[in-house]
């Protein structure tokens, strides 16, 4: 792992050279090129582009992990948006779907041009806070859908892209468990939004909370932008660093690839609707910003624990632990009862151990990497990335049809016996399927043991 950083690096800098010096080839070998870089994992540069990276999630993510609110709010016909609880969940599955499929093109294009990151930053700003301010002026699903839904995403997209890309520069033997704390940034932010938009909604109304979200962003962002540094000299010229695809040639990732779209298909579920039930089943209106916090807030050491375990456990031990330790309370809990003690339970589980997932991708990149070192840890995780976003993205309509399935609220105490009883089977199914390539390895694994045991029993030994 570490040789092969020191030689991606080793190319960057080589070029970055080449270019200021005009010469054709670098003599210097790895070790000195790596030497005159500023250390990886400890030291001032790594630990001020994770606090950045950390503090960037806030304003990146700070809208979107709280669309429940917003979910409830504009599902209310006194506040004149005149459209379905499954078109106006398209725009919050949108919100991080697009952003989501954005990164395997963002990835690509900054890899092989790396002196066109310094621009994404200012740009995604520039449109986030554009795009964020125009929808507090609309009044209609298509304008939400333009706005906050398309361009707005974009924009988010375009500032998450070079921060995943300078994180993957910085920390190398530990960067399972620097994404953690940067994805830890992520749910922190939604422990306290919920309760501030939901405050701001009621006392100031829809367009004075999104406009001074906004303002906020701006804010939070700049400082970032500032000190927020690579670890590799960027080139001042547009020279084309060479990729390599070959690793889509092997059925890892492609196995991985399908566990993570379909985990991501289910996981928004319950925090874009969880307000809305607990409105449904006859609980206080103060209910779902609480759920919601308490969700975010287990997601924070659910992400940490995955992240530090993704540093000692192979990518299968830990996908596993993911996918299952979150696919249990959605059927024992969220499903077999209607009760806020047993939906607190539910949100604090399912958000420590799906919150998780995403700090499981490190290790999957390096079991990717397994079969093609040729392979870039950035360009990987972009993809992955991009099937998140591919499943956020068929999530929106597909929650909605999952709700006209059942009309009525029924009298049993079982959340499967109300209209969200299908959305509660099919989250906890996909939680499941997330550890999709590990159970496709343990198959094979047992097929292959299965055919040579009957081998040796039924095919008599030549002699």
């Amino acid at each position: 792992m570490a040789n092969s950083v020191v030689s991606d690096d080793y190319e960057l800098s080589r070029v970055h050279t080449n270019d200021e010096l005009g010469h054709e080839d670098d003599s210097r070998n790895p070790a000195e090129v790596e030497q005159t870089l500023p250390p990886a994992d400890y030291g001032r540069g790594a630990y001020v582009a994770l606090a950045c990276c950390t503090a960037a999630q806030a304003p990146i993510w700070g809208y979107s992990v709280s669309f429940g609110i917003f979910q409830e709010y504009y599902s209310n016909p006194d506040h004149g948006i005149d459209a379905s609880p499954g078109a106006i969940a398209t725009v919050g599955s949108m919100q991080m779907g697009i952003m989501y499929l954005l990164m395997p093109v963002a990835f690509v294009i900054l890899s092989k041009y790396p002196y066109l990151r310094r621009w994404c930053g200012p740009l995604g700003l520039a449109l986030t806070v554009i795009s964020l301010s125009a929808s507090a002026f609309v009044s209609s699903i298509a304008g939400l859908i333009a706005t906050q839904g398309a361009l707005y995403s974009i924009g988010c997209g375009l500032l998450f892209s070079p921060i995943s890309l300078y994180m993957d520069e910085w920390f190398v033997q530990r960067k399972s468990l620097a994404y953690g704390i940067m994805w830890s940034g992520k749910s922190s932010v939604g422990v306290a939004m919920p309760f501030l938009f939901s405050m701001l909604l009621r006392k100031f109304g829809l367009r004075a909370t999104i406009l001074s979200w906004a303002i906020a962003s701006a804010l939070l962002t700049l400082p970032t932008l500032f000190f927020l540094k690579p670890r590799i000299p960027l080139s001042t010229v547009s020279r084309a660093r060479p990729l390599s695809f070959a690793f889509l040639r092997h059925a890892s990732f492609w196995m991985m690839q399908f566990g993570v779209v379909v985990q991501s298909l289910g996981y928004l579920m319950p925090s874009t609707y969880v307000a809305s039930y607990a409105s449904a089943i006859g609980l206080s209106s103060v209910t779902g910003p609480i759920l919601l916090a308490v969700f975010s807030t287990a997601s924070v050491p659910g992400s940490l624990v995955h992240g530090m375990l993704g540093d000692r456990l192979s990518a299968t031990k830990l996908v596993l632990l993911s996918s299952f330790g979150s696919a249990l309370p959605v059927f024992l809990l969220w499903g077999l009862g209607r009760r806020l003690s047993t939906m607190v339970a539910f949100v604090i589980l399912y958000g420590f151990f799906a919150g998780g997932f995403s700090s499981t991708w490190s290790s999957m990149t390096e079991e990717i990497k397994r079969d093609d070192r040729a392979a870039e840890t950035s360009l990987v995780f972009g993809l992955l990335l991009g099937g998140r976003g591919l499943g956020y993205l068929i999530s929106g309509p597909f929650s909605g049809s999952l709700l006209s399935i059942k009309d009525l609220l029924t009298e049993e105490p079982l959340g499967y016996a109300t209209k969200y009883g299908p959305m509660i089977l099919c989250t906890g199914i996909t939680a499941i399927l997330g550890a999709w390539a590990p159970l496709w390895k343990g198959a094979r694994i047992t097929g292959r043991a299965t055919l040579t045991t009957c081998s040796s029993l039924f095919i008599a030994p030549s002699r």
